[in-house]
C-alpha cells in the first residue's frame, strides 16, 4: 500500500471539495490556536491544551491530528530547549539518563495511538482532556512545598527513567500537559531547582516529541504544510508570552485557557457524542 502523504493542505479533510475562504478561516483559526498555545506555553505551560483540541475542531482525522500537532510542537520545543542550553540551565547528567526512555516511551504510545480506530480515538482524546488540564493545573500547587535536596541513586539511575518512560507514553498517545507532567517530577523524584527542573523537562519533552513525530509521519500522519504555519505561530507566541504577557500574570492567562479549554471541549464533545 502506498504511503499517505500529507504535503496538500486540503487532504486534511474527508474531501476537497472546500472553498478557497473555508480553507482560508481554518488555516487563519489553527494559526490563531498555535499562537495562543505558545503565549500559555511561555507563562503557564499547557499549550497543548489548546493547539490539539483546535486541530480536531476543524475535521482533521485523530490521527492526523495528533502526528502534525507532534510535528508543530517538535519545533517549538527545539526553540525552547535551545534557549536553555545557552543559558546552561540544563542538567545534562540527569538529561542523559532520561531523553532515551523519553523517546522510545513516546514511540511506544503512538505506536498504540495508531492502532486504535479513528472514530474511537477521537472519543479517547476527549475524554483525556478535562482530567489532563484539571491535572496539570493542580499538579502546580506540589510544587510551592517541595524542599530542593541532592538525588539519590535510585532517584538518578531508577525512577528518573520510570518516570521518563511513563510520561514519554502518555505524550505519544496523547501529549498535553508533558511539560508539566515532567517538572513535577523532576522537582519531587530527582530534587531539581524550578527552573533546572524546566530545563532539563524541555529535553525530555523534546525527545518524546520527537519520537512520536517520527512515528506518526512514518505513518503518513502528519500534514507538513499545518504544522509549519502552526509552528510559526507557536513561536510567535511563545516570543511575545516571555516578553510582555508575563505583566499580566498568570491568573489572566489561566482563565484563558479555562474559556478555550472549555469551549473546545464542548464542541468537540457535541461532534463525537
Amino acid at each position: 500500500m502506498q504511503a499517505k502523504t500529507y504535503f496538500e493542505p486540503c487532504l486534511f479533510w474527508q474531501n476537497c471539495n472546500v472553498t478557497q475562504n473555508t480553507m482560508f478561516l481554518t488555516f487563519s483559526f489553527l494559526i490563531l490556536a498555535a499562537f495562543f498555545a505558545g503565549l500559555i506555553d511561555s507563562i503557564a505551560g499547557g499549550g497543548g491544551l489548546i493547539s490539539l483540541p483546535a486541530l480536531l475542531a476543524t475535521g482533521i482525522p485523530p490521527h492526523l491530528a495528533l502526528g502534525t500537532n507532534k510535528f508543530q510542537s517538535t519545533l517549538g520545543t527545539t526553540v525552547a530547549t535551545l534557549n536553555f542550553h545557552r543559558k546552561a540551565k540544563i542538567i545534562w547528567k540527569i538529561a542523559l539518563v532520561g531523553i532515551p526512555c523519553s523517546l522510545a516511551g513516546s514511540v511506544f504510545g503512538a505506536r498504540l495511538a495508531l492502532l486504535i480506530d479513528q472514530t474511537i480515538l477521537a472519543k479517547v482524546l476527549v475524554v483525556i482532556l478535562p482530567p489532563a488540564a484539571i491535572l496539570m493545573f493542580s499538579s502546580k500547587t506540589l510544587l510551592k512545598h517541595i524542599t530542593v535536596t541532592s538525588p539519590s541513586i535510585v532517584d538518578f539511575w531508577v525512577l528518573t527513567p520510570i518516570i521518563c518512560t511513563v510520561i514519554g507514553i502518555y505524550d505519544g498517545f496523547f501529549g498535553p500537559g508533558t511539560g508539566t507532567f515532567l517538572i513535577v517530577g523532576l522537582v519531587l523524584v530527582s530534587h531539581l531547582p524550578l527552573i533546572n527542573a524546566s530545563a532539563t523537562a524541555k529535553t525530555f519533552n523534546l525527545a518524546s516529541n520527537i519520537g512520536a513525530f517520527i512515528t506518526f509521519a512514518l505513518a503518513g500522519e502528519v500534514n507538513f504544510i499545518i504544522g509549519a504555519l502552526m509552528a510559526g505561530g507557536n513561536i510567535l507566541g511563545n516570543f511575545i508570552g516571555s516578553h510582555y504577557a508575563i505583566k499580566h500574570g498568570n491568573a489572566l492567562v489561566h482563565k484563558i485557557v479555562y474559556i478555550s479549554i472549555a469551549t473546545l471541549f464542548t464542541y468537540l464533545v457535541i461532534k463525537y457524542f
